[in-house]
């Protein structure tokens, strides 16, 4: 019922908070400001989570009874990627394609119409054609002035970003925006296009003078 779903969430939320240290997100504390601050974050995991034995509505219904709203209501913020979806509706999520998953996914961080969405790494292991629709559709939620934070480990989604930042072994490289984090780089850069990819890296990572490719 709706209580023990609230309690559920409540006690998962519960678990994942942070054992030590301070944070802010859009000006709130992320552990005083917890239940506030919760309906205004959308989150995508990177690892698919939602109910595969559920059908796309249903699992879309079932977030947003979660935060007191309905599809219908959420249906102006979640429109560019519902009309992809709606034709599916009915069809069970574990049925579908790796890219209709994270479109589904990113439907259920936005239902509840939040302030700020945080994605983690949500093209990995998706074809490229899905990935770049995936960042379209991510495009023109930025273009509504929807604030978007991405993990990715794909340097190509990343000059997407307004800004990006490199973080290695925990420790943060740089920020700056794509194009300057490029300038900044010590060794001249060349990207490399052709038919087969596989001969192209054997060649180039036999080339005497490649630092790295």
């Amino acid at each position: 019922d709706g209580a023990g779903k609230t309690t559920l969430f409540r006690i998962l939320v519960t678990l994942l908070l942070p054992d030590a240290g301070t944070a802010q997100v859009i000006g709130r504390d992320v552990v005083k400001d917890l239940w506030t601050l919760r309906r205004l974050i959308g989150y995508m995991p990177g690892r698919f989570s939602l109910y595969p034995d559920l059908s796309v509505l249903e699992n879309l219904t079932f977030f947003a009874s979660l935060f007191d709203t309905t599809v219908v209501e959420a249906r102006a913020t979640i429109e560019p990627i519902w009309v992809q979806l709606e034709p599916f509706a009915g069809r069970r999520a574990g049925a579908l394609s790796g890219g209709m998953k994270q479109k589904l996914a990113l439907c259920c961080a936005l239902v509840h119409r939040p302030e700020i969405l945080f994605l983690d790494e949500p093209t990995t292991g998706v074809d490229a054609v899905s990935r770049k629709e995936f960042w379209d559709l991510l495009a023109r939620l930025r273009a509504g002035g929807l604030p978007i934070v991405v993990s990715t480990p794909y340097m190509d989604e990343a000059v997407r970003c307004d800004r990006v930042s490199l973080i290695q072994g925990g420790r943060l490289l740089a920020t700056d925006r794509p194009a300057e984090i490029g300038r900044s780089y010590p060794r001249p850069l060349f990207a490399v296009r052709g038919p087969d990819v596989l001969r192209i890296l054997s060649s180039l990572r036999h080339f005497p003078h490649a630092a790295a490719v």
